[in-house]
């Protein structure tokens, strides 16, 4: 009895220490890689944030003379063919202007700051689908009295196919990477075990290639070069490698 109690001891044991390499299972190495692709087109959208600032001795006064003139800037716009969707208000402030003094009080404390005027700011992003009339609309915009020019941005509309078409190129340039350090390594690439979209495109608005604004009273439109937008994406690709 003694005897067959040891047997099934040791047999227990050696079963328990079988090595972990004596599985049959061996998981596969990987190799991961990154592919860019981009590509420029000619832009058909712009994108203009302007406004007008105006100041008086009063708040109600300000406001007034500033919600005037941005009633004359946005009919400006419409007669140019901007329709409401394209007209978004950006930015709208009121506040006071200060007037700092270095003269003391009789205690020897300098003066505190008084209001000398108000401020009011209006600003509204505009789309403009003809770029070819941008300039005109520039100057139409400064003319019935805006008079801050904060951005000139340009974009494609639709830039769905640019976009399909920046993602095959970074997956051409991932694979045509991983096939290159493969076969430097001497193996081969097996299926492909997940792929992944960095991101990084520029979404629109761009940013203005070039602006050359001429004086507000010149009688010539306000010449603009669109130049060329681009579209980039990295993608993350990983394989299996294949002994």
């Amino acid at each position: 009895m003694k005897s067959a109690l040891r047997f099934v001891i040791i047999t227990f044991c050696a079963l328990a220490f079988v090595p972990a390499h004596a599985e049959s299972h061996t998981e596969a190495g990987l190799i991961n890689m990154q592919g860019q692709g981009e590509v420029a087109a000619e832009p058909d959208t712009a994108y203009v944030t302007s406004g007008v600032v105006a100041e008086a001795k009063t708040a109600q006064e300000a406001l007034q003379e500033n919600t005037a003139a941005m009633a004359a800037l946005i009919e400006v716009l419409k007669t140019a063919g901007i329709e409401d969707r394209d007209i978004q208000t950006s930015g709208f402030s009121v506040q006071p202007v200060y007037v700092y003094s270095d003269q003391r009080n009789a205690d020897g404390y300098q003066q505190p700051p008084r209001i000398e005027a108000y401020r009011v700011a209006n600003n509204v992003t505009v789309r403009v689908r003809d770029i070819a009339n941008l300039g005109t609309i520039l100057d139409d915009m400064v003319s019935v009295g805006a008079n801050t020019i904060n951005n000139v941005s340009f974009a494609v509309d639709d830039a769905s196919e640019l976009m399909n078409a920046a993602r095959r190129e970074a997956m051409a340039d991932a694979i045509a990477k991983a096939e290159l350090y493969a076969d430097a390594a001497g193996v081969g690439l097996g299926p492909i075990v997940s792929i992944s979209e960095n991101g990084g495109y520029n979404p629109p608005p761009q940013p203005l290639a070039r602006v050359e604004m001429m004086a507000a009273d010149s009688k010539a439109s306000v010449p603009m070069q669109g130049g060329e937008v681009n579209y980039a994406i990295t993608v993350s690709v990983q394989w299996e490698i294949s002994q």
